[in-house]
């Protein structure tokens, strides 16, 4: 479908029907539905028509990325429903309209060939016409070709109200895919995999509320993974909420409060719901809802926010994510999905599309990519945070830019991985700094002892490091930190003097030199 097409729509859905059989009933139950999910629905609402199908009419059509043709028994007998419908397919050929058919009480060979009740509502149309060949032979075509698509049978699903949850969700489908962001700076880089794969995690048989854990560094990418889930499933559950920075927003005054108001008003559709009061809770007992929780830090949020699964139903999803794997064992989470870095030819995609605005370095900038890239080590706030702030520079720029972030981290990429040193206690705080300073891939028993000698309680805080994700522990043993995380262990100790002699740790050949040679040494 062309990205003009697309951009130029005024409708989300155009709905044919025959107003004698299902204006009323079918058609305005289905249009209700698509109205509750915000789907902009045309529907002709004019009982009086003139010979031919108007301009507006014509139009809306044409504005539309979906058609719905709802085929019931008299649909043939209208010249104005089989004029739309003709019109419906052109706009399949020219701009590739997605063409929907629900079959309401209609057998769907009936209205492909014209037979059975559905066949002699067409023949007292085809009397009326039979000097115009040319127009009846429009008319059999179109309907031939659209019986022929696959659709939806009122007679294989006999409970309304279920034929037209698929019908939306089927619809809610298709928009996602005619939508979805085709602008390759808008779209997230390597993520298909994953996505699948947390979609299919979502998807399995729970007996209680499923709840699913994204746990990972700051940076990494786990809110931009929960967003694109919760865009993509969202419609397909009666409520659905997306908590945004719920560790920075219950920080300010009232904070926890507004971030309850606002879960309960977007779960029930009502701006006056009052958090304090259990009977809105209790609404979301019969609900199916799906809610992320984003940025959660503590286990008490969580307790603050919704207070027990039980008020959900079985069917209902909760997504958390998180720099803290406690927090998701303190409330149950039954899968821990753990962001990953970026492959290379990922990661350089991400890169390039913010720093050259396409898909690849420009040429003469494949090297300095390249050295981008060993610095990023494939963490989408860094690639996008160098990208940005690389555009347009000069080559010496670049060069100079990389020499300085191998001694100074990026303000941007140091304010969000410090959040997490932030939250550490004391002992836990020098556990990390001296991992950084020196013990990078070391024996974990080896540095245990030397923290143990030192008082800092390591057994407790290597696994706190860990579960924040701060560090982690190889299959050999050794204790592993990401290249960023570790320039932060030492941006902190840089920042706490300008004079090497005044730091807490030495690790860097020069400054040890300086401290040395000078004899100051505290």
């Amino acid at each position: 479908m062309g990205s003009s097409y697309r951009n130029n729509k005024k409708y989300d859905v155009f709905v044919s029907f025959r107003g004698e059989d299902t204006r009323d009933n079918f058609t305005s139950h289905l249009y209700s539905a698509l109205s509750r999910q915000n789907i902009q629905t045309f529907i002709d609402d004019q009982l009086n028509r003139g010979d031919e199908i108007s301009e507006s009419l014509v139009n809306a059509i044409e504005a539309s990325p979906i058609s719905v043709i709802i085929f019931s028994e008299s649909y043939a007998s209208s010249r104005w429903c089989l004029d739309e419908l003709v019109k419906i397919l052109e706009c399949k050929k020219e701009y590739a309209q997605i063409v929907i058919p629900v079959f309401y009480r209609v057998d769907p060979s009936d209205a492909r060939n014209q037979t059975g009740p559905f066949g002699i509502s067409f023949l007292k149309l085809e009397e009326r016409f039979k000097e115009n060949p040319e127009k009846l032979r429009s008319w059999r075509k179109a309907l031939k070709e659209a019986a022929s698509l696959s659709g939806f049978h009122s007679l294989n699903i006999r409970c309304e109200s279920e034929l037209i949850n698929k019908v939306v969700n089927h619809i809610l489908k298709r928009l996602d895919e005619v939508f979805r962001p085709r602008d390759n700076k808008n779209q997230l880089v390597g993520v298909e995999s994953t996505l699948e794969e947390i979609e299919s995690l979502l998807g399995v048989e729970s007996k209680g509320v499923y709840a699913l854990g994204i746990w990972g560094i700051g940076g990494i990418g786990k809110t931009a993974i929960a967003r694109a889930i919760f865009d993509k499933i969202s419609g397909y559950f009666e409520g659905s909420c997306f908590l945004e920075n719920v560790r920075e927003e219950s920080q300010r005054p009232g904070g926890l409060a507004c971030l309850r108001q606002k879960l309960l008003s977007n779960l029930l559709k009502d701006k006056n719901a009052i958090p304090s009061i259990d009977l809105n809770f209790r609404r979301l007992i019969h609900m199916k809802v799906l809610i992320v929780f984003d940025d959660v830090i503590c286990f008490s949020q969580l307790e603050s926010l919704i207070g027990s699964l039980d008020w959900l139903t079985p069917v209902s999803r909760i997504i958390i994510t998180t720099r803290n794997k406690q927090v998701l064992r303190n409330w149950g989470v039954r899968k821990i999905y753990e962001m990953k870095a970026l492959e290379y030819h990922h990661a350089i995609e991400l890169f390039s599309r913010h720093a050259f605005k396409q898909n690849h370095p420009d040429v003469g900038y494949e090297e300095l990519s390249s050295k981008v890239m060993k610095y990023a080590q494939g963490v989408p706030l860094a690639l996008k945070v160098l990208g940005c702030f690389l555009h347009k520079r000069e080559k010496e720029v670049w060069e100079s830019a990389i020499d300085k972030l191998q001694r100074i981290l990026h303000p941007s990429i140091l304010e969000v991985l410090k959040i997490s040193y932030d939250s550490l206690d004391d002992k836990e705080k020098n556990i990390f700094l001296d991992v950084a300073c020196f013990f990078q891939g070391e024996d974990v028993d080896l540095v245990m002892k030397f923290f143990n000698a030192s008082g800092f309680y390591p057994e407790i805080g290597m696994s706190v490091l860990v579960d924040k994700s701060l560090i982690a522990i190889d299959s050999y043993n050794k204790i592993t930190m990401h290249d960023l995380l570790q320039e932060l262990g030492r941006e902190i100790v840089r920042q706490e003097s300008t004079n090497p002699e005044n730091r807490s740790r030495l690790w860097h050949h020069e400054d040890i030199y300086e401290v040395l040679a000078y004899n100051t040494v505290m």
